[in-house]
């Protein structure tokens, strides 16, 4: 669509708007205030909606409705706006899609941890594409998805909505994430919402909404940068702010973050919504604004042009700042054209925009989304361990399934999936637990015994007895243990829910020990959200597989992997300490990090790309050409990789950098690229990245943006930890960086 034309249709309709009808669009409305007795109220709608409105807030995600209703309600809301407003402006409908539509029915996938963990950002983009199409299909336009935070301490709750530790990861992660939800015409896409800007996944102490204590270079080279690719390569239709505060300055009142960053340097074209209630939050928590009103002004001066999820600062208090002269009609009309333009390239001024509640059942979880969803799940498994007991033989003559989430449907879903989201839901989709998909597996001479053992965090030992009871009748013993997800004191992870440890909870190490005391093969199988210490567990269970939030396939994907009907290549996005107090454990810290304590190392666990395989694989034959370059252009690194195993499999070869002498601190490592290869078993081939100088810069003394002449250390292997090639390459002179650049290494395969 023509920027042009675009432009004057916005300046037209800004024409005919009154103040009242401005403001409107800079609201939302919780669906519940606009509904009675699960009906769609024109009552209320006339009272509520009168003067049009932004947003509507969660429909479908609201509360226990089924998808044809939400439909429907959703379609009576529009028709409203557009038979019974002024001005028939439609509103934009939200919905949160982190691991899939937030409703009742939808395709549940993985958590996006697990995401991150299957280094193959194209799967990401088949997922969203298929979310994107279950959102059209109830008439949503806006999800507010993805979560570009980097976690620094796992005690935060929402580190499993993360794509991890590593920013390269999480921007490769994003932009596929946002290409597959928005597509190539937003007539038929979903506008994808990059939040939480910026630096929320550092708070203090692990601590939900606590400050981040963060300098301006560190904050642009690694907290940002995720953002910037989301904005500059894939075009992300909107930015959600964070709920802390970073130096004083609360996200939500930055016009540092949401104007010069965001408008001034990146040329954002979108526009930004508050998390919820986080602009009235100035008022109430940060208390940098002495009233609703002087928040309103805070937030739309510094760049929130919608705020969510109800109106409280942007509607009355508004009202008051514009009477009163303490805010320009030009700051109103700007963030108004924004919301107008993107309602324009959705299409909702067009005739038909209303969705089919007849069809929505046979388009929520397809068979071919379920299948889907069965191979995303088995593509993030990471295998952590493996003393030769997998996989499987499914003939095994008898099994013992233990532990608090070997038969819970909820603790395979991620907090921001229906199941584990609304209050009292049980199921929001068919899911298969582990116990079931076993079950699906074996040979039906198998004998399966299941018992619980123990709670997920309760104390109780009273199932133990029965546990080894079963244990010692079985050749091999799956125990199936971790976390749940949910909001606030619902789960063990999850948003609200941050720990001061992150053992496994309750008695669960204790029923290991247990069942360690039988003598028999122990596969340990993890449900959680955030790397756990699990010193004793690595020391004594004979294989363990990190299967995080695996969604509604995770019990059929899992044992795939458990019995070798998938290879597993999953890689850690995010490092594991060895106990709570070396956090944190980033890979990519920086030299001075790395003075040991007392009594330990300041080693993880399990490091960042840490994963294996039921094979083998050789690195070989390093190529670097050529070995000096200028500042400009790029270098070519090419090594043979080979399955030196008896079976097929895949290898996440990973490529990082390490700036040898620089005029600032750098860290040890970075990953600057990645590539998932399948190669049958004895199969060899030649990978090649091409590594753009531009991928090397970075804040000098003087906050110019550079690559500097030096001499950068080339890393390849198959974890940060694992590496299998070395070399080095000279950058010849220096460069100061402007505006345009290359964020992203380019890998081929022959």
């Amino acid at each position: 669509m023509e920027e042009r034309w675009l432009k004057k249709k916005v300046e037209e309709l800004l024409e005919k708007m009154t103040l009242e009808e401005k403001i409107a669009q800079l609201g939302s409305i919780p669906s519940g205030k606009l509904v009675e007795n699960g009906r769609f109220s024109r009552e209320k709608a006339q009272e509520l909606l009168k003067n049009g409105i932004g947003q509507i807030t969660r429909v479908a995600g609201y509360a226990e409705r089924e998808p044809e209703e939400s439909v429907e309600i959703i379609n009576e809301i529009q028709k409203f706006l557009k038979e019974e407003t002024r001005l028939g402006i439609p509103a934009i409908i939200h919905e949160e899609c982190l691991s899939g539509v937030m409703t009742k029915g939808a395709t549940t996938f993985p958590q996006a941890i697990g995401m991150a963990s299957t280094f193959e950002p194209s799967y990401i983009e088949k997922m969203t594409s298929i979310i994107r199409k279950e959102m059209r299909a109830f008439g949503v336009h806006q999800g507010l998805s993805p979560v570009l935070d980097i976690p620094r301490d796992p005690r935060w709750g929402r580190t499993e909505e993360t794509f991890g530790e590593d920013p390269y990861l999480v921007s490769k992660m994003a932009e596929s994430y946002i290409n597959g939800l928005q597509g190539d015409d937003w007539k038929d896409g979903i506008i994808a919402t990059a939040k939480h800007f910026t630096a929320y996944g550092i708070s203090e102490g692990g601590r939900n909404l606590g400050p981040a204590r963060v300098s301006e270079r560190e904050l642009r080279e690694v907290f940002l940068f995720p953002f910037e690719v989301a904005v500059r390569s894939a075009n992300v239709g909107s930015i959600m702010n964070a709920y802390h505060e970073i130096d004083g300055i609360p996200c939500a009142s930055s016009r540092f973050l949401l104007t010069k960053i965001l408008r001034e340097e990146w040329d954002f074209k979108g526009f930004v919504v508050s998390d919820y209630h986080a602009i009235d939050m100035l008022h109430t928590f940060h208390k940098v604004a002495n009233s609703l009103k002087t928040a309103a002004i805070k937030a739309l001066e510094a760049g929130i042009e919608i705020e969510l999820p109800e109106i409280k600062c942007y509607g009355e208090p508004l009202f008051e700042a514009v009477r009163e002269g303490l805010i320009s009609m030009s700051v109103i009309d700007t963030a108004v054209a924004r919301v107008l333009r993107a309602k324009i390239l959705l299409g909702l001024m067009d005739d038909n925009i209303y969705a089919d509640p007849v069809k929505i059942n046979s388009i929520l979880d397809s068979p071919e989304h379920r299948m889907f969803a069965r191979e995303l799940a088995r593509k993030s498994m990471v295998l952590l361990k493996n003393d030769s007991v997998l996989p499987l033989k499914k003939d095994i003559k008898s099994i013992a399934i233990i532990g608090p989430s070997a038969d819970v449907t909820k603790n395979l879903h991620g907090d921001y999936s229906y199941t584990a989201h609304i209050a009292g839901v049980k199921d929001g989709v068919k899911t298969v637990t582990v116990l079931e998909g076993i079950k699906n597996k074996v040979s039906p001479e198998t004998t399966v015994y299941h018992a619980t053992g123990c709670d997920l965090a309760g104390e109780s030992r009273e199932g133990f007895k029965e546990a080894v009871d079963i244990a010692n009748k079985s050749e091999v013993i799956i125990a199936v243990m971790g976390e749940n997800s949910g909001l606030f004191k619902r789960g063990l992870s999850g948003e609200g829910n941050d720990r001061t440890d992150i053992n496994l909870p309750g008695v669960q190490e204790e029923l290991l020990k247990a069942l360690k005391e039988t003598g028999k093969p122990i596969v340990l199988v993890l449900l959680n959200g955030r790397p756990l210490s699990i010193k004793w567990e690595k020391e004594n269970v004979d294989a363990i597989i990190e299967a995080w939030y695996p969604g509604e396939e995770g019990g059929n994907a899992i044992a795939d992997v458990i019995f070798g009907d998938y290879n597993p290549a999953g890689r850690l996005p995010i490092s594991f300490p060895t106990e709570i107090g070396q956090m944190p454990v980033y890979y990519n810290r920086k030299p001075s990090a790395f003075n040991e304590y007392l009594t330990t190392n300041t080693e993880p666990l399990f490091p960042f790309g840490h994963g294996l395989s039921y094979t083998t694989f050789e690195y070989s034959d390093l190529i670097i050409t050529p070995e000096k370059i200028s500042s400009g252009g790029y270098v070519d690194i090419s090594f043979k990789l080979k399955n030196t195993g008896s079976i097929a499999g895949e290898e996440v070869v990973q490529l990082y950098i390490h700036d040898e002498w620089a005029s600032v601190e750098r860290p040890i490592k970075e990953l600057k690229g990645f590539i998932r290869v399948y190669l049958e078993a004895g199969e060899e081939k030649e990978v090649t990245f091409r590594l753009f100088t531009d991928q090397l810069a970075f804040y000098d003394e003087d906050m110019r943006f550079i690559v500097e002449a030096g001499i950068f250390e080339v890393m390849v292997g198959a974890s940060s930890e694992d590496i299998r090639l070395t070399g080095k390459f000279e950058v010849t002179e220096t460069r100061v960086i402007t505006k345009y650049r290359k964020f992203a290494s380019e890998v081929t395969i022959r």
